[in-house]
């Protein structure tokens, strides 16, 4: 574990000297930043890393052997890297978490060097094992998509851009098993942002498939309203979940999979149109930002004599954006897709402001994602929402008709925790506070959140009542 004290550039990797050094570092942030301490229920903190002070979005967590190694992806920035004794853009954090106690960093990937807003960094990447050897896809920027392969995670090897010169990019989806994957970008020559779908399953030799959007997206359409920018998909079994709109104008759009690989590639309405199962437009104030499919729920108390007691869903949260709750709320939504050409809502999911006044913490408060994980430990039975300033809440999902939160953890803030402000009537404010972006799972059990205000990643696990509800073997 890697540690910077306030101030300085000391590093310990002793245990008691991390736990140490941690809490040095959450004192002096409180008093001196006006942050604040950890906070927690059900959930505790077993391991974390400063990230090297970098704004982290995505990790993704996979066994390599008999290692499990986290990729970070990091928004755009700039910070020393101690294993280098340079300064380099933010890009992939790749850190050993195999003892969870005290993940190890093994190396930085460094990203695109920001020119404009939001141009620089890699904070969307997927990691994969194929034929034993081990493969990262990120994003390069605002304008590509990179493989690199990682078999070695000590010394990553650049392969190739599988994508570049696009004018957007955001969360890709890969299918291991076979190599697909779906890669989110903006084409010069379509109308929003939409996704190219690649054969990896040679990742030395990228072949594309077919570009896909919604109809009114495609290129020469004269359709006056154009469909929201997709956010990402998620692929389980034969279908394809696509989210459009992260934070707002959510279109949830259920593809057959197999039509969508096999049909048509140009992308006249007739072919777009052609892989659609099922689609729902919310209302404009929401956004799809994750589609987390949840198949096969047997529903507690519950008779149905046209589909029985088992029923198919979609979790989709809807991001905050705004600091300080300046926005409209936000929240999680479970959908019913047993019918998947009828996806219908049936019920929500809020963390209350009042339990701890987060509109006035300072920094976003909401949902933005779920965990993306299929891990049988979880699925099924509990979701993990990261919640901006409100940290990380677990779900039991067992009945999705009324989700219910079963335990939370709020990282302390530090010294390196960003701050974030806010313009109100003319007068800026600005405040520090967790900004908990992204959290995933593995396949022992571990919780993994990173934070977008620079605290670093977080590994936790349940305890107590909560703990007992997942499947652990």
């Amino acid at each position: 574990m890697t540690i910077r004290l306030p101030g300085g550039s000391l590093f310990f990797t002793a245990a008691l000297f991390v736990v140490l050094a941690w809490s040095a570092n959450d004192a002096a942030a409180q008093q001196r930043l006006g942050g604040h301490g950890s906070e927690g229920e059900n959930m505790r903190l077993v391991g974390v890393h400063d990230l090297q002070s970098r704004s982290a979005y995505q990790p993704v967590i996979l066994q390599q052997g008999n290692r499990w190694i986290a990729y970070v992806g990091l928004h755009e920035g700039d910070s020393f890297n101690p294993m280098t004794g340079a300064v380099e853009p933010n890009g992939t954090m790749i850190v050993d978490v195999t003892d969870p106690r005290n993940p190890q960093a093994l190396s930085h990937i460094p990203g695109k060097q920001a020119t404009t807003l939001r141009s620089g960094g890699a904070q969307m990447n997927r990691a994969c094992t194929i034929e034993g050897k081990s493969y990262l896809l990120r994003s390069f920027g605002s304008s590509g998509h990179e493989l690199w392969n990682v078999t070695s995670p000590s010394e990553p090897r650049f392969l190739s851009k599988v994508v570049d010169g696009v004018e957007s990019i955001h969360k890709n989806w890969w299918e291991c098993d076979t190599g697909i994957a779906y890669i989110i970008s903006t084409d010069p020559d379509w109308r929003a942002r939409g996704t190219k779908i690649f054969d990896l399953s040679n990742p030395e030799a990228p072949v594309l498939i077919r570009d896909f959007g919604l109809i009114g997206q495609e290129p020469g359409s004269q359709m006056e309203n154009v469909p929201t920018d997709i956010h990402g998909p998620i692929v389980l079994d034969d279908r394809v979940y696509f989210g459009y709109g992260s934070s707002r104008g959510a279109i949830i759009q259920i593809v057959d999979r197999d039509k969508l690989l096999h049909g048509g590639a140009e992308p006249t309405p007739e072919n777009l149109l052609y892989p659609q199962i099922g689609r729902i437009d919310m209302n404009p104030a929401w956004g799809g930002h994750t589609t987390f499919p949840v198949l096969g729920i047997e529903i507690p108390d519950f008779k149905d004599n046209l589909y029985g007691r088992v029923r198919d869903f979609i979790v989709m949260a809807s991001e905050s954006t705004q600091n300080e709750c300046q926005e409209f709320r936000h929240a999680v939504f479970f959908i019913d897709i047993t019918d998947p050409t009828k996806p219908t809502p049936v019920s929500t999911f809020q963390v209350p402001e009042s339990e701890g006044e987060f509109c006035q913490r300072g920094g976003r408060f909401g949902p933005h994602a779920t965990n993306e994980s299929f891990t049988p430990i979880y699925y099924k039975r509990i979701v993990f929402v990261s919640y901006f300033n409100a940290g990380v809440r677990a779900l039991d999902i067992r009945d999705p008709f009324h989700p219910t939160e079963i335990a939370h953890y709020i990282p302390a803030t530090t010294a390196n925790t960003d701050r974030r402000c806010v313009t109100i009537d003319g007068e800026e404010r600005c405040k520090v506070a967790i900004q908990t972006n992204n959290v995933e799972v593995d396949d022992r059990g571990y919780i993994y959140i990173v934070d977008r205000a620079n605290t670093g990643m977080h590994i936790l696990e349940l305890t107590g009542d909560a703990r007992s509800i997942a499947n652990y073997p």
